[in-house]
């Protein structure tokens, strides 16, 4: 029985150990992993936002939530209202429209960037690599838990096994010794399925921050796209501008040199 007791002892830890090997400090992690992102944005608002940085720097710290996360949405509708609202453009988009969603935009591919930079920057990538040991150190710990409960149960059971003839003569109290060895047996068996049950879990996590990885890079490139876009269409205003502003110089050229009246 003492033997028996030892088995649901180890299962029992077995439960349990998950909790106690600190992988569950989800919030700290994602704190972690906020902080990075808020410095991030700090960082790079003035290389990408000039001239409106103080009001985006504005809208941000407004729309940031109870997990130090930035809403874009509405960080982009509140600097898009100022832009609208104070007239504020620059030399080639003079249109306080246009202004502000080119600024919302490029808004969204920072803090798009910001979480892509705090996922796999220096401390996104040691907070995985921590996380993915530690998930390791458990599901090592877990095997040798189970290993020692097998021991445990085959000794028991061998014992029983040399005293066979004495609990066939025991009666009743023999038999209560092969109920107390069948039950040995169904838990070796439990804490075999947990501790497979215990690596798949194991390979999910691993699998899982695989996949979002690669999320990651599809929306840094995706933002990119975004970004090529925006050019593009900066790229021909200013070409039609200049365009504009050639043909009125060579208009009032020939109003200045004269055109004959038919």
């Amino acid at each position: 029985m003492r033997k028996t007791l030892l088995l649901t002892l180890g299962l029992g830890l077995l439960v349990t150990l998950p909790a106690t090997a600190q992988l569950g400090q989800v919030l700290t992690d994602f704190q972690s992993y906020s902080g990075d992102l808020q410095r991030y944005l700090q960082n790079n608002l003035s290389g990408t936002l000039k001239p409106v940085e103080i009001q985006s720097q504005s809208a941000i710290t407004n729309s940031t939530g109870q997990l130090n996360l930035p809403n874009p949405i509405a960080a982009g509708e509140k600097v898009g209202d100022d832009i609208i609202l104070y007239s504020i453009s620059d030399r080639f988009d003079n249109n306080p429209v246009l202004k502000s969603e080119a600024v919302n935009n490029e808004l969204n591919r920072l803090i798009t960037r910001s979480s892509v930079a705090s996922n796999l920057g220096k401390n996104g990538q040691i907070r995985a690599k921590v996380k993915l040991k530690n998930t390791e150190d458990t599901l090592e710990n877990i095997a040798k838990i189970a290993q020692q409960a097998d021991e445990t149960n085959q000794t028991f059971i061998n014992d029983l096994q040399q005293k066979a003839s004495q609990i066939a003569a025991a009666g009743i109290p023999g038999l209560s010794a092969l109920l107390s060895a069948g039950q040995s047996n169904l838990q070796m068996q439990s804490i075999r399925i947990q501790n497979e049950q215990s690596k798949i879990v194991g390979e999910n996590l691993a699998q899982t921050m695989q996949v979002n990885h690669f999320l990651q890079y599809s929306n840094l490139n995706l933002a990119n796209i975004s970004q090529q876009m925006d050019e593009n269409n900066r790229s021909r205003r200013v070409d039609s501008a200049a365009e504009a502003a050639r043909l009125l110089r060579t208009t009032s050229q020939i109003d200045l040199s004269g055109r004959k009246e038919k």
